[in-house]
């Protein structure tokens, strides 16, 4: 019996081909152009303007997204804008225990992480928008703002628990949760300070 190999897919459209072809990252059927999370690498997203400061002084390295969401409830809670920081695969799985060991684990912080079997609607490959210029936001859609590298192996970048697994400069996940830890805090109590005051 002669069993025959499937063809390789031929990704539809420029956005499904540079993740597929130029990264060799999977993409999920379907529009818009979806990525699983949890195979190659796990997502930390915060509040954009928490993102901007924490990654402030930090080198170029690790991808990192921005998520224009500036519809609805949103606009009332902040700017709708999100960031999304790649990071290790099974890095949201340890999240929980990092933010309790640093002391971070009983405040409501909006940093949320993203692992196995999550999907993420996968940013703008860089150049695809003409005219504007990198990271500059696309409303209702994600661009990067610190695109991956096509050709390089963009998981040893990334922020891990151990920055031992990672090349010489990956960031230590630990360091990142904490500094992003406390931006998200900054923000939300900048927001509460912002509410009017209600009298009854």
């Amino acid at each position: 019996m002669v069993r025959s190999v499937p063809l390789p897919r031929r990704p539809d459209g420029p956005v499904r081909g540079w993740y597929e072809n130029e990264l060799g990252w999977a993409t999920v059927p379907g529009e818009p152009v979806r990525l699983s999370v949890g195979d190659r690498f796990d997502v930390l997203e915060v509040p954009a303007e928490a993102g901007r400061a924490a990654l402030g002084r930090r080198a170029p390295g690790f991808p990192v997204a921005l998520y224009d969401r500036t519809d609805g409830e949103e606009r009332e809670v902040g700017d709708g804008r999100r960031m999304r920081l790649l990071v290790a695969a099974g890095s949201a799985e340890e999240l929980p225990g990092i933010l309790q060991w640093l002391e971070w684990g009983a405040l409501p912080l909006d940093l949320t992480a993203l692992g196995e079997g999550s999907l993420m609607e996968a940013p703008l490959p860089p150049g695809l928008v003409p005219g504007r210029p990198p990271g500059m936001p696309v409303q209702g859609a994600a661009v990067w703002l610190r695109p991956p590298v096509a050709g390089c192996e963009v998981e040893a970048s990334l922020p891990t628990v151990s920055a031992s697994g990672g090349v010489r400069d990956a960031p230590d996940l630990v360091r990142l949760v904490d500094t992003l830890a406390a931006h998200c805090h900054r923000v939300r109590l900048r927001r509460l300070a912002a509410q009017p005051l209600a009298f009854s």
